[in-house]
């Protein structure tokens, strides 16, 4: 009864977005590039950051409340953030790959960070993001100051939980999907994520359900529901090239993932870099993430007490996170 309870007040709260965005100075298509050093005096003429989040969900889970917003920290402690939000895939983006995210949107939005701020960039990839990131990296090295990777999987079969044996018996019915739809549909997305955890969902809304609505905490719990609620479909080159060559086939890893015809290698990656493992997560397991921060040449690594989504807007993310974060930076980059 606690978790129907819990889901008829979810369901019965008022929960809206009410923030308002900075300004978007850059776009193509879906893309747009939104610069966060505007909301403060201290972040408008400081360090570049290029924010590079998933594909698979609102980039704004980095900035999805005043109080629990890595991108307006980073700007109130002097640095000039800018997010990619890659938004939902448009008609022409849905034919796109990950060589076209690459090589081709996100190369485009460091050129406009690079212009706007007269200095080559810090990279911060979070998640599927950070592949992104650490591929960009690896192609630009003069553009990249940089370089910050949070809870981003590298080794794909460093546990054997089942989920891939999984995806590997689903692979015939979603490569059906995909080429009927051209897209991976968000509903398959959340289900996915949801069987890591079967139970994190009864459990999350059986607790929401003693909480007073009235309370910041329950503010807190319908802003991030709503967030999670809020996911975008993937690319249906996309979705083969991450479900069946980063998770069943470990490319990357294995040295054989490929952006632009070169594979994507951590040894290559001349720039310092940051290695953020939450010790928690259940979507990236830390056996995944830490042998990206060994195999990158100057890479520091923390590991930190959160799971995959806590680490960036938990209670504790500003000390978890935030504050350490910008203090590498200072230290990195002034």
């Amino acid at each position: 009864m606690a978790f129907i309870h819990g889901v008829r007040a979810y369901h019965g709260s008022h929960g809206q977005r009410t923030l308002e965005e900075p300004p978007t100075v850059w776009s193509q298509g879906s893309t747009r590039l939104l610069d966060y050093g505007v909301t403060t005096a201290e972040g408008k003429g400081g360090a570049p950051l290029l924010v590079v989040p998933s594909l698979i969900n609102r980039a704004y889970i980095l900035d999805l409340t005043k109080q629990r917003s890595l991108m307006r920290h980073l700007a109130r402690r002097g640095m000039r953030p800018f997010l990619v939000d890659w938004g939902a895939p448009e008609e022409m983006e849905r034919g796109f790959s990950l060589d076209d995210y690459v090589a081709g949107r996100l190369e485009d939005a460091l050129d406009a960070v690079r212009g706007l701020a007269g200095r080559p960039a810090a990279v911060i990839g979070y998640c599927m993001g950070g592949l992104l990131a650490l591929a960009l990296a690896q192609r630009r090295p003069a553009e990249v100051a940089a370089l910050v990777l949070l809870a981003t999987p590298w080794d794909f079969h460093a546990t054997d939980d089942g989920a891939i044996r999984l995806l590997e018996a689903s692979a015939p019915t979603l490569s059906t999907m995909i080429e009927t739809l051209g897209v991976l549909p968000v509903d398959v997305l959340q289900a996915m994520f949801a069987s890591l955890d079967p139970y994190r969902t009864p459990r999350k809304f059986q607790r929401f359900a003693a909480v007073d609505p009235d309370s910041p905490r329950a503010a807190m719990f319908v802003a991030l529901e709503d967030w999670l609620n809020d996911g975008v479909p993937l690319a249906g080159q996309v979705a083969r090239e991450t479900l069946f060559g980063w998770y069943v086939e470990n490319a990357p890893a294995r040295g054989t993932w490929r952006i632009g015809g070169r594979p994507v290698l951590p040894a290559e990656v001349s720039a310092p870099s940051l290695v953020v493992v939450p010790e928690r997560d259940y979507i990236v397991p830390p056996g995944s993430a830490v042998p990206l921060g060994h195999a990158l040449p100057r890479a520091a690594m923390r590991i930190v007490p959160a799971g995959h989504i806590g680490m960036v807007v938990g209670s504790r993310a500003e000390t978890v996170l935030y504050d350490p974060l910008t203090d590498w930076f200072v230290e990195t980059i002034g």
